[in-house]
């Protein structure tokens, strides 16, 4: 089982779009991605219901030996569509660290609505989707907690200066 110190969110991402996984990054690592200074010790996912990704995403968690974080006794888990169709949340710990798959995240549109809107991401390897500031901002508003509120003051200054910059250049 990964620890904080194992956690390597490039691999994991890597892992997910080599699978073919339709996803969005939400959460922590997003804001990381827009530019926020947070650090963060997991990769927070939303996905496609479709049963196709959900078979793909399957097998991703299966290569990364994915199993329910945070129980003490070893409880089967069986990370399949049927599974995962029928979960909301998911926290995983994972050879490549801490996982959170969020089915519907409090706060965010629809996935379709949220993928279309998310900003894409180029890396060495692939294109990934990251949740736009607008709909971090409305995510993190409404968990509420404390480390999401210092993120949305964050979220909100970066959004301001690419507006001002956007408006500076003509674009």
């Amino acid at each position: 089982m990964a620890d904080w110190s194992d956690f390597r969110p490039a691999d994991l991402l890597r892992v997910l779009v080599a699978r073919g996984v339709d996803f969005v990054v939400v959460g922590g690592l997003a804001a990381v991605l827009h530019g926020s200074s947070r650090i963060t010790q997991d990769l927070d996912v939303t996905y496609s219901t479709e049963p196709a990704n959900l078979e793909a995403l399957g097998q991703a968690l299966l290569e990364l030996d994915a199993k329910l974080y945070g129980i003490a006794e070893e409880v089967a888990f069986v990370p399949d569509a049927r599974t995962l169709a029928q979960t909301e949340i998911l926290t995983l710990s994972t050879r490549l660290g801490k996982l959170d798959l969020l089915r519907s995240p409090s706060g965010a549109p629809s996935y379709a609505e949220l993928r279309n809107r998310a900003q894409l991401v180029k890396t060495d390897d692939a294109a990934i989707r990251i949740a736009g500031t607008d709909d971090l901002i409305a995510m993190k508003r409404t968990a509420g907690r404390m480390k999401d509120l210092a993120d949305i003051e964050e979220l909100e200054a970066i959004a301001d200066v690419r507006r001002a910059a956007r408006s500076t250049s003509g674009g």
